[in-house]
C-alpha cells in the first residue's frame, strides 16, 4: 500500500470465485465510502479464487491507492480469509462484508455511525434472506443447540456483516485455533453488541459457494471450537446406563437367591444381557473421565486469552484497553 495516514474504517472482503460480480460490488461500495467523512481502506482476501478474481482486483488496487489485495495461496475457506484481513486491517475500525452483493453497502454509514456513538461490535442483523427454506430452518436448529452446547447466544438472522473495533480486533488477533468461526470468536470476547437491520439483497452473479457439506463442517468445527460438550456426552450416557444396569443386575440377582419370588423366570441370555449393559455402562464413563481430561487440553491448547478487559477505571480516570 502506499504512504497514506492511518485509515479510520478498514473494509475486509473475502473473495472465492466472485469475479462475474466483484466488479459491480467495488463501484457500489467505493462510491459510499467516498461518501463517509472518514478515512479508509478496503483490503480484499482472494482466497484462491480460480475464475480471475485476482486480476479483476488488481486492477482495483492501480486504480486506487486505497484498495489492498492479500492473495492466499489456495482455498483455506471463509473463515481463514475473514480472519486474515481482519490481522492485515489498519483502521481504528474493521468492517467485515461479503463480495457477492448479499450485505448492503449502503448500510455501511449506519455501522460507522454506532461506532462513533461508543458501539465496539456492531452486528449486521437480516430482516429478510434471500436463503431457501431449509437452510433457514437449518440455521435456527443450528444456533439454538449451539447456544444449549457453549453457553453463547448467537442469533440465526445475524452474519457476519458486522464491525469491530481496533481493541476487539487486538483481542481476537490473539486467538490462533484453526477450525473456527469468525462471528462465534468475536461473541466469545464479550463485548457488548449493536445491531444494524438490514434487507438481504440477491447475489450480484453466479451461485453461493457455500455448499451443504462446507456448512456442515462449519457447524461441526463451531461447536468444536467453542464447546467441550461433545466430549461429555459420552459421560452422561454412561451416567444413565451404568445405574438401570446396575439396579436390574441386583435386582436379577436377590430374585435368584430368593427362589424367583417375583416370578421373572430369567434366563441365561437374559443375565449376560444385563451384565454387558453393566460393562456398557462402566466403558461409557470411564470414556466420560477421559473426555474431562481432553477437555482440559483442548482449552489449554486453543491459547485463548484467560480474561478480557474493556475498560479500567484509576483515579477518577478510565481508558479502553
Amino acid at each position: 500500500m502506499n504512504k497514506l495516514s492511518q485509515p479510520v474504517l478498514s473494509v475486509v472482503v473475502p473473495v472465492y470465485n466472485e469475479a462475474a460480480g466483484v466488479a459491480q460490488f467495488h463501484a457500489k461500495l467505493m462510491a459510499v465510502l467516498e461518501g463517509l467523512a472518514v478515512s479508509y481502506e478496503v483490503v480484499y482476501v482472494d482466497d484462491g479464487s480460480l475464475d480471475g478474481s485476482n486480476r479483476v482486483i488488481t486492477g482495483f488496487t492501480a486504480a486506487n491507492a486505497h484498495v489492498r489485495l492479500l492473495a492466499l495461496t489456495r482455498n483455506f475457506g471463509k473463515e481463514a480469509a475473514t480472519t486474515a484481513g481482519i490481522h492485515a486491517a489498519c483502521g481504528s475500525a474493521i468492517l467485515i462484508i461479503d463480495s457477492d452483493g448479499q450485505h448492503p453497502v449502503d448500510a455501511i454509514p449506519r455501522f460507522v455511525a454506532k461506532w462513533q456513538q461508543g458501539a465496539k461490535v456492531v452486528v449486521g442483523r437480516r430482516t429478510g434472506r434471500m436463503a431457501s427454506l431449509w437452510k433457514r430452518t437449518g440455521s435456527k436448529l443450528f444456533y439454538g443447540a449451539f447456544r444449549r452446547m457453549t453457553g453463547i447466544s448467537i442469533d440465526s438472522d445475524v452474519s457476519d456483516f458486522r464491525l469491530i473495533d481496533r481493541t476487539v480486533q487486538a483481542e481476537f488477533n490473539r486467538m490462533s485455533e484453526r477450525n473456527r468461526i469468525t462471528r462465534g470468536l468475536i461473541d466469545w470476547l464479550g463485548y457488548e453488541r449493536q445491531y444494524v437491520s438490514y434487507q438481504e439483497h440477491a447475489r450480484l452473479a453466479g451461485t453461493s459457494p457455500q455448499s451443504f457439506r462446507k456448512l456442515f463442517k462449519l457447524a461441526v468445527d463451531s461447536a468444536i471450537s467453542l464447546s467441550s460438550s461433545p466430549l461429555y456426552l459420552v459421560a452422561y450416557i454412561g451416567a444413565i446406563v451404568l445405574p438401570v444396569a446396575t439396579l436390574l443386575g441386583l435386582g436379577m440377582i436377590i430374585n435368584l437367591c430368593l427362589g424367583d419370588p417375583l416370578q421373572l423366570q430369567a434366563t441365561g441370555g437374559a443375565y449376560v444381557i444385563v451384565l454387558m449393559l453393566w460393562l456398557i455402562g462402566i466403558l461409557l464413563v470411564s470414556q466420560g473421565i477421559i473426555g474431562l481430561y481432553l477437555s482440559h487440553i483442548h482449552t489449554e491448547t486453543q491459547n485463548r486469552p484467560l480474561y478480557v478487559i474493556d475498560t479500567q477505571h484509576s483515579q477518577g480516570a478510565s481508558w479502553s484497553e
